[in-house]
């Protein structure tokens, strides 16, 4: 049972440091630390299975809270956009009728 509350702690700290980066604007960082909590999560699901009742009873009480924070540091993720929002900038070459070149030389 020791292990399992280990790895539930390290998936814990994982969404502390992606809260971290959040209030530090570092979005990528985070999300990278929130994927790394779902990995944990689910390596414990995969055991879920093989424990007995007082081991799911307990596990689950304690994942309860750290599923909530991974829920709510992942809502609060910005959302992606485009990196250029702008018009385009006409290119004037292509206002060029190319016939036109060719009868001038």
């Amino acid at each position: 049972m020791d292990d399992l509350l280990k790895q539930l702690a390290a998936v814990a700290l994982e969404i502390s440091e992606a809260e971290s980066a959040l209030e530090e604007g570092a979005a990528g960082a985070a999300r990278e630390r929130l994927e790394s909590a779902d990995e944990g999560l689910r390596a414990l699901r995969a055991r879920w299975p093989q424990l007995d009742a007082r081991e799911r009873k307990l596990l689950g009480a304690a994942a309860q809270p750290v599923r909530a924070r991974l829920d709510a540091a992942r809502a609060a993720l910005p959302r992606r956009a485009a990196v250029s929002v702008a018009v385009a900038e006409a290119d004037p070459e292509q206002e060029l009728d190319p016939l036109a070149d060719q009868t001038h030389r």
